[in-house]
């Protein structure tokens, strides 16, 4: 059984970071997918490819496969550089402000 380790990504519509810090196991599909011809669902026999499970951190991720018999692969996350600008929105309604603020 082969499992994937990552660190998820940030939501591209969204300029937060929620969800990004834990690591996810992620299983890797088995079988193929199969199209139904009635209904034209796609569906599949492995239940495994269902199953996310989410880690404070890398070690533990890695602990839980080796305990668990799962070759897993891990994904190194790039990190970004936050883009903090100093005296950003927030300095619009400063008072110590040097000039007067018109439309």
């Amino acid at each position: 059984m082969r499992a994937r380790i990552y660190q998820p990504a940030r939501n591209a519509m969204q300029s937060g970071t929620a969800k990004t810090r834990q690591w996810v196991l992620e299983y890797a599909q088995a079988s193929a997918r199969e199209v139904d011809p009635l209904m034209g669902w796609t569906s599949s026999s492995d239940t495994q490819s269902q199953v996310r499970m989410r880690f404070d951190s890398k070690e533990e991720a890695l602990a839980y496969a080796e305990d668990h018999g799962i070759e897993a692969v891990v994904q190194e996350p790039k990190k970004r550089a936050a883009n903090i600008r100093p005296g950003g929105y927030g300095e619009n309604f400063a008072t110590a402000r040097r000039g007067s603020w018109t439309h």
